[in-house]
C-alpha cells in the first residue's frame, strides 16, 4: 500500500490501515532481531540526527537500536553538549543540521510543540520522541504492537489507563491511537490527576474507583507517577496512592482471566504495581513492551523514508 506520510508527529494523523502497516511491518522486522546478525542494509546511506533535549534510557536507546539495524548513519545530538546551553535556539540548530543533509530527525523536548517547530525548519522527516505533556507517537505504537501480539485485534477491546493522566505524553497519543483502532478506552486516576477537561483526550469513560472497572478490562495500562513533573503534593502520601490506584496482588483476582498489564517504564514498584504483578507470568508484557519499542521504531523508519520504493523489509 502507498505510505503518505513525511512525519510521525501526530497520531491522530494516521489511520486505522496506517498503523496496521506499521504493526505488521514491525512483525516482519522482528525477525531481523531475532538473527545472529541483527542487521539489514535496507535504510543504508541515510542519516538520522537523534534530538534527544530532555533526559531518555529507553526511547533513545531503543531509536539508536533501530537505526544501526537498519543500517542508518546516525548522529546523537542533546543535553548538556548542545549548542543550546550556550543560548543556541532550536531553529539555528536545525539550519546547522540541515547543512549536515540530514534525512530524518528523532526529536524529544521538554516543550510541547518543539516537532512540529522543528519540521517547520527543515526538509527532513521528524519523529516526536515525546514533547512536553503532549504526544509520544512511538510509545504508543510500540504499545499497540503488545497488544495485538496477545489480543489478536482491538475491535471492542476494553482498555484502562490508570495513573498520572494529567503529566502524560503518552495518553496524548496512546488514547486516540486506540480509538482509531476500535477500542474503548477508562481513564482512571484520582481528580488530582485527571486534567480539567479529560473529554478532550477522547476517552470513552473517566473514573476514580480502580476496583469498580478492573472486572471489566482487557487490557491495564498502569502509567508511571511523574514525581519529576508534580509541582505540588497532588495525593497525600504514596502508600495512599498504592492502596487506591496500584496495581496489587490482591487485586488479581477481580481481573479477567487473560487480562493483561502494561507500563511505559520504568516502573515505581509499589506505586503502580507491586512486584508480583510488574513480573506476572501471564499477564505482564512490560518487558514485551520494550523489544516491541525496538520493531515498531524500526517500522516507523522504513516507511517514512521511503518503504515504497525499498521492497521487502527484511
Amino acid at each position: 500500500m502507498a505510505f503518505n506520510h513525511k512525519h510521525l508527529i501526530d497520531i491522530t494523523e494516521y489511520s486505522a490501515e496506517d498503523i496496521m502497516t506499521i504493526l505488521e511491518t514491525a512483525k516482519t522486522l522482528s525477525e531481523v532481531n531475532e538473527r545472529r546478525i541483527k542487521k539489514v542494509p535496507t535504510l543504508q546511506g541515510y542519516t538520522v540526527v537523534n534530538m534527544f533535549n530532555e533526559p531518555s534510557t529507553r526511547t533513545r536507546s531503543s531509536f539508536e537500536l533501530a537505526e544501526k539495524r537498519m543500517s542508518c548513519d546516525t548522529i546523537n545530538f542533546g543535553g548538556s553538549s548542545t549548542s543550546a546551553v550556550k543560548g543556541e535556539s532550536l531553529v539555528d540548530t536545525m539550519e546547522t543540521l540541515n547543512s549536515y543533509k540530514i534525512d530524518l530527525v528523532v526529536i524529544r523536548d521538554k516543550h510541547a510543540g518543539a516537532p512540529q517547530l522543528v519540521a517547520q525548519h527543515t526538509s527532513a522527516h521528524v519523529v516526536d520522541a515525546g514533547d512536553g505533556k503532549h504526544q509520544h507517537p512511538t510509545q504508543a505504537l510500540l504499545d499497540l504492537y503488545s497488544i495485538w501480539q496477545e489480543k489478536g485485534s482491538f475491535e471492542g477491546l476494553n482498555v484502562a489507563i490508570v495513573g498520572d493522566i494529567l503529566h502524560s505524553r503518552v495518553c496524548g497519543s496512546l488514547v486516540p491511537a486506540l480509538k482509531i483502532m476500535g477500542a474503548k478506552v477508562t481513564l482512571v486516576a484520582p481528580q488530582t490527576l485527571l486534567p480539567a477537561r479529560p473529554d478532550v483526550l477522547g476517552a470513552d469513560y473517566v473514573s476514580s474507583n480502580l476496583d469498580e472497572v478492573l472486572p471489566e478490562m482487557d487490557v491495564m495500562y498502569m502509567l508511571r507517577v511523574q514525581r519529576e513533573r508534580l509541582e505540588e503534593a497532588p495525593f497525600p502520601s504514596e502508600r495512599e496512592y498504592h492502596m487506591l490506584f496500584g496495581l496489587t496482588q490482591a487485586r488479581d483476582a477481580l481481573m479477567k482471566p487473560d487480562a493483561l498489564i502494561c507500563h511505559p517504564g520504568p516502573i515505581n514498584r509499589g506505586v503502580e504495581l507491586d512486584s508480583f504483578m510488574a513480573d506476572h507470568p501471564t499477564r505482564s508484557v512490560i518487558l514485551d513492551q520494550v523489544y516491541a519499542g525496538i520493531c515498531t521504531r524500526m517500522s516507523v523508519l522504513y516507511w517514512l523514508l521511503g518503504g515504497n520504493e525499498n521492497g521487502s523489509a527484511s
